[in-house]
C-alpha cells in the first residue's frame, strides 16, 4: 500500500497562481527556501513580445501568447523528471493559466487556431499535488506593481487589473483537477511579517482534498 502522507507534510508538487502583482514569485520562493524545495519560476521576461503588448495589446497579442505558450510547455514537462532527493518542488504557475489570458487577449479566429495547439499540449503537462491561488484586491494589485516599478509594467491599468482578476475568480470558480487551496492576499505581507509566512504554510499543510480558503481579517497587522 502506498505510504499517507502525515498532517505535517506538504505536498510534493505545489503550483501557486494568481494574477499579475498578486505576489505569486515571492511567495514561492519563500516557500521553496523553508521547505528545502527545489523552485521554479515561469520565465516571464524571456519573452521578447511582452514589453510590446503592454503599450499595445492589439499588435501583438497572438504573438504574445503563442510564446507563452510553448515556452510554458517546454518548462511544465521537466516537472515530469522530479528530483529524486528533492522532498518537494514549487512553481509559480499552472500551465492553464495560458488559456485565461489567451481568451482576454485573442480575437476568434487566432483563439481557434491557439485552442488547437492548447489541446495538443494540455494532456501531456503533469498536474501538481496542490495549487495555491492567490487572490488580492485590483488596487492592491496595482500598488503592488507600481511599487516593483517594472517599466515594461507600467502601462497597465486598474481596468486591466479587473479583468485579469474576474477571469481569474471565474476560472478557480469551477477549478476541480487538483486539491485547491485559495488565499485572499490582500492583508498579508509574507516579506515583512514572518507570522504571516508561517500561518500561510500551516493552510498548506492542513490542506487534503477538495477546495478551501483562508481568509485572514482584514485588521490584521
Amino acid at each position: 500500500m502506498p505510504k499517507r502522507r502525515s498532517e505535517k507534510e506538504v505536498p510534493r508538487t505545489i503550483a501557486i497562481e494568481g494574477p499579475v502583482g498578486v505576489g505569486k514569485t515571492t511567495l514561492a520562493r519563500s516557500l521553496a527556501q523553508r521547505l528545502s524545495a527545489q523552485l521554479v519560476l515561469e520565465e516571464v521576461e524571456t519573452n521578447p513580445f511582452l514589453r510590446q503588448f503592454y503599450s499595445d495589446p492589439r499588435r501583438t497579442a497572438f504573438q504574445t501568447q503563442m510564446f507563452f505558450l510553448l515556452s510554458r510547455y517546454q518548462q511544465q514537462l521537466s516537472l515530469k523528471q522530479p528530483d529524486l532527493f528533492t522532498r518537494s518542488t514549487v512553481v509559480d504557475y499552472i500551465f492553464q493559466k495560458d488559456r485565461i489570458f489567451a481568451y482576454l487577449t485573442l480575437e476568434e479566429a487566432e483563439l481557434a487556431l491557439y485552442d488547437r495547439i492548447y489541446g495538443l499540449l494540455d494532456p501531456r503537462v503533469p498536474r501538481p499535488d496542490l495549487v495555491v491561488y492567490l487572490q488580492a484586491r485590483p488596487q492592491v494589485l496595482l500598488d503592488r506593481i507600481r511599487s516593483r516599478n517594472r517599466d515594461w509594467e507600467r502601462p497597465i491599468t486598474l481596468e486591466y487589473l479587473e479583468r485579469v482578476s474576474s477571469a481569474y475568480n471565474d476560472y478557480f470558480f469551477r477549478y476541480d483537477r487538483t486539491p485547491l487551496l485559495v488565499i485572499n492576499s490582500s492583508e498579508i505581507d509574507i516579506v515583512e511579517k514572518e507570522n504571516h509566512l508561517e500561518d500561510v504554510i500551516s493552510a498548506i499543510r492542513r490542506m487534503k482534498k477538495g477546495v478551501q480558503h483562508y481568509n485572514p481579517y482584514s485588521t490584521r497587522r
